[in-house]
């Protein structure tokens, strides 16, 4: 019984390749679209910053040093605030992108200005966003050499700003946004492929005979996802070897965390195409599906604009979105080598979503088919 299980599975798996691959337009979008938008998107996106987090540890707390915090306080250009007072939390705020800078002021710095020595304040930034990193050090700078102009005048000792780029020392720009596109270009090809599946059944007049087959919707549903999956596991394994090999970006993390978060990543958004496509009728109405849902996921993400600067509720929102973990683990483990901890901490999420997501396709499909 379970032999003959199996057979009927991977006769309907083997069915989905073939129907994938044969027409010529799919085997396009398939592969050449993703693999382009690669390297278009690796040149020509942008990104702008507008709100800057920052940690301070100030182990002087002298009024020397608190009117230097107070002159970032002040800026139009920071917003939030977090003050600690050990490396530990200093290092987590940054490690957990709550903050896109730290600033660190020497216990000696009261003194040093008084007695007119050089004394330096160390500016960490977080180099995995490239861009928020430059504007967010070149910002700290300013307002540290303008303090230090004020005080000490232009014959004086001199405040030192010293930045240095966690994860990314040289700030290139192709590690941040290379290490995201794989995501964004898992997330379309996954969401096309299986929400375009049982659509395409319908409208080929074809899922009248998936009905009467001796096929439970638990089965049709297993042999609607394991393609797609294995599709968009494959491309983006080939797209993360394009980006090491080709583009020279760094893989700090280990193989296996970041193929098991692939997987679970696109299970989850597997989940959310399948349930697009038991719902609609035709595959015009699945793509439209999948715009809707594409857009919101990519703008609620943290891809465009960080999340801690979005309004509280749209903040909640974004944990059901699977896009917002699915970035933060392609790039911590490409760039700062997330440990078990961390990305577990991002996968828990994600198997929720999937086991949630995809309990809904097959309560719909269930309901279709009675």
């Amino acid at each position: 019984m379970i032999i003959e299980y199996l057979r009927r599975i991977l006769a309907l798996i083997k069915k989905e390749f073939i129907t994938i691959w044969k027409d010529p337009k799919s085997r396009g979008i398939i592969i050449a679209m993703p693999l382009l938008q690669l390297f278009v998107f690796a040149n020509a996106i942008t990104m702008e910053v507008k709100n800057i987090d920052t940690v301070i540890i100030d182990r002087d707390n002298s009024v020397e040093s608190r009117e230097l915090v107070s002159r970032f306080e002040h800026s139009p250009r920071f917003r939030k605030f977090y003050f600690v007072d050990n490396e530990k939390d200093f290092q987590a705020k940054i490690d957990n992108q709550k903050v896109q800078i730290g600033v660190y002021i020497n216990n000696d710095f009261s003194s040093s200005v008084k007695s007119k020595k050089p004394t330096d304040v160390l500016v960490i930034a977080d180099g995995r966003q490239t861009n928020s990193a430059a504007i967010a050090g070149g910002y700290a700078s300013q307002i540290i050499e303008g303090y230090n102009s004020e005080i000490t005048g232009a014959k004086g000792a001199g405040i030192n700003p010293v930045i240095r780029n966690w994860f990314n020392p040289n700030l290139e720009y192709r590690w941040y946004i290379l290490t995201v596109i794989i995501a964004m270009l898992a997330l379309v090809i996954t969401l096309l492929l299986t929400a375009l599946s049982i659509a395409r059944e319908r409208e080929m007049g074809t899922f009248d005979q998936l009905i009467v087959s001796p096929l439970s919707s638990f089965e049709i549903l297993l042999g609607k996802t394991i393609p797609p999956l294995v599709i968009a596991m494959g491309l983006t394994v080939l797209m993360t070897l394009i980006i090491v090999a080709g583009f020279k970006v760094p893989f700090a993390g280990s193989i296996w965390l970041f193929l098991v978060s692939i997987f679970v990543s696109l299970l989850s958004i597997v989940g959310v195409g399948l349930f697009i496509s038991s719902i609609c009728k035709t595959q015009q109405q699945a793509i439209l599906g999948v715009i809707t849902f594409q857009m919101p996921s990519v703008l609620l993400s943290g891809f465009i604009s960080p999340i801690e600067d979005m309004p509280p509720g749209w903040q909640y929102l974004t944990w059901i979105n699977p896009v917002r973990f699915f970035i933060v683990l392609t790039r911590g483990i490409f760039l700062k080598g997330m440990g078990v901890e961390d990305v577990w901490m991002n996968l828990v999420p994600l198997i929720l979503i999937a086991i949630v997501t995809l309990s809904l396709a097959s309560w719909t499909f269930k309901r279709k088919l009675d």
